[in-house]
This record gives C-alpha cells, structure tokens and sequence, in this order.
C-alpha cells in the first residue's frame, strides 16, 4: 500500500496495480480497497488503478471529529498526487465523496458515479428507530447483523444479497460496519445544490442498476438534470452492487467510458 495525506493531515492508503492511464476506485460505506479485487485483473489491463481506502479502511488514516467533507479532500487529495490527469470511479457513499471531490481538483479526466445517495423528492425510508438498532449490534459485538440492516434500507434483493454473502469480500464489509452509523448520518445532513456544478465540464458517467430502489433512481436523474456533462447507463436487471452481481457489463460500462474520446 502507499499513502497520500490528505488536507487535514490524515494518510490515505491506497493500491496501485496495472498499466495505463490512471484510474481512482472510490469504495463504499461496507468496504475497503478489496471491494474492487473481483475487478483487478481486467481493469489491470488498461489502466493504472488506485484502489483507495477511504479514511477509518485497511490503512488509511482516521482524524476525529468525522465529517464527509474531509472524505471529499481525501479523493482530492489522491488525484492530486498522480501526475497529470485522472479518471474517479465511485460507488454509493464513495460515489458522493467522488462527486464532491470533483470540486476540489482541476486534475480529474472523467468521472464515473455509481448511485450515490443523494436525498431529493424521494428518501431512503426505514424505521426511525435503524440507527438505534445498528449502533446496539455494532456495541454488541455484532456487526454483520448491522451490514445486513443497512443492504436492507438499500433494498438489496434476497438473491443478490445471498451472493454478496457468498464472497471473500464480504469479511471486509462485515469488518467495515463501523462506519455505517457516522456515514448513514452523513448522508441524511447533506444537501445537494445543483448550482454548486452548474460549470462542471467533466464528462460523468451515471451508473444505474435497473432494478435499483426509487431513491436511487431519483438521485440519478436529479445528478443527471444537474450535470451538463453527463449520461446514464443504466445496467439491466441490477441493484446497487452489479460489480459483483454483474461484473461483466459493470466493467464494459466502464472501460468504454474511461477509455472513449466523448
């Protein structure tokens, strides 16, 4: 592993592997850098991949007091540490990070973001008392239970999730649940202004799994309204994890953008 610092001092771990030009790979809230291990040999191919971990993961660093700004400058602060220009690849709550990031550094070639939970008309529903309940699992030493919670509110489908469960990766999701409740609450107090990216010039690739919650439906074509820049591909009979339920046509989706001329 190497490590950038980030703003506030914080290391940030990430993986470096393959040839070609740069490629960040911003994780999720229940994962670290390995999320993306499944998708290595291929993405080895054409590009030179950054798998980062993000602040509180694998080896980066973790400066309290936590705020979702400080992850948005520790993508910034990664792209900024690689010479010339790079592609951001984020997905879910790292696809948030991603988005904010692209703010923060004039390094960024393309941007591609995989549901990111942003709340508009539509919100994450779940009882009031799922923050209460995933902090008393976490507590009690439990914190499997506390991931199946979370890819509950994210309406994960039966058969998806007993596959997610069936892989190496799941031991990093299980060891990553510490982050649920700060980054859940991260989510709900952040508000998107589209005129913050109304002069975003990079070329963004929205990725949307077809059978995806309504949430992230909304939040996709809201981004989509919001970004003159930007496409949808939507990635048929997928929720909000087709890297690993559809590694095939996640990875086509994304070489094709990374790699094309628009």
């Amino acid at each position: 592993m190497e490590h950038t610092i980030s703003k506030d001092g914080t290391p940030i771990a990430y993986a470096r592997s393959g040839t070609g030009p740069p490629l960040v790979l911003i994780h999720g809230t229940t994962a670290d850098h390995t999320r993306w291990d499944p998708l290595l040999p291929k993405l080895e191919q054409y590009f030179t991949v950054y798998a980062v971990d993000r602040r509180g993961r694998g080896q980066s660093g973790d400066t309290e007091p936590y705020a979702i700004q400080r992850e948005f400058e520790d993508v910034a602060a990664v792209i900024d540490s690689i010479p010339g220009t790079a592609g951001l690849l984020g997905h879910s709550y790292g696809a948030l990070c991603s988005l904010e990031a692209a703010l923060l550094t004039t390094h960024l070639h393309k941007l591609a973001l995989y549901e990111p939970p942003i709340y508009t008309r539509i919100k994450q529903s779940y009882p009031q008392d799922t923050l209460d309940r995933i902090n008393a699992h976490l507590k009690a030493g439990n914190p499997e239970e506390a991931v199946l919670i979370l890819y509950k509110i994210a309406q994960i489908s039966t058969d998806q999730l007993t596959l997610l469960r069936s892989l190496p990766s799941w031991a990093a999701m299980v060891f990553a649940a510490h982050g649920i409740p700060r980054e859940q609450i991260s989510v709900e107090n952040y508000s998107f202004n589209p005129d913050r990216f109304r002069n975003m010039k990079t070329p963004t690739l929205l990725m949307l799994g077809a059978e995806s919650s309504p949430f992230y439906k909304a939040a996709t074509d809201t981004l989509h309204m919001s970004l003159a820049h930007s496409r949808i591909a939507v990635l048929t009979e997928q929720q909000h994890a087709a890297m690993v339920t559809a590694p095939e046509l996640f990875l086509r989706e994304v070489i094709t953008f990374f790699l094309g001329t628009s």
